[in-house]
């Protein structure tokens, strides 16, 4: 879902550019080769932050949620480990609960990774269809986002 809505706002942003060429009548024209001014491009740029922005948040929320969803696992396992009276049955619930816990907060992680690193790569190849001034990305920064931990 969240590589169609990336796409669909790649597509959106770039139509504007496509559609209007592949409009006109050539036949009888004269092609002037359209200049985008340096607003246009910061334009583009802003677009393109917007989408990568709003992929990044919702995979940060993702995230969350499958944390939360860990220790809430977690809790009911140990609570389940614990009821028994038996120090074995103990020792092997809480071994589990331990086990699926570290399971379910790596799949958490790398997925965090997985959509972080898209966001940033379809911004990347956005803002280079742009081809906006040099320093006007933020991709220098791409390092400070978290880790995912």
């Amino acid at each position: 879902m969240k590589k169609f809505l990336m796409v669909s706002v790649m597509f959106f942003v770039f139509s504007f550019a496509v559609i209007p060429v592949l409009a006109e009548d050539v036949s009888n024209t004269v092609v002037v080769p359209v200049k985008t001014t340096t607003a246009d491009k910061i334009a583009c740029v802003r677009t393109a932050i917007a989408a990568r922005e709003s992929a990044i948040a919702s995979a940060v929320a993702t995230h969350a949620q499958a944390i939360h969803d860990a220790y809430a696992t977690r809790a009911n396992e140990l609570s389940g480990a614990y009821s028994n009276s038996n120090v074995k049955a103990v020792q092997a619930g809480v071994k589990v609960s331990w086990a699926d816990f570290k399971k379910s907060t790596k799949a958490a992680t790398a997925k965090w990774k997985t959509n972080r690193n898209a966001a940033w790569s379809t911004f990347r190849a956005a803002t280079k269809a742009c081809k906006s001034p040099v320093g006007v990305t933020d991709s220098a920064n791409s390092g400070s986002e978290l880790s995912g931990q």
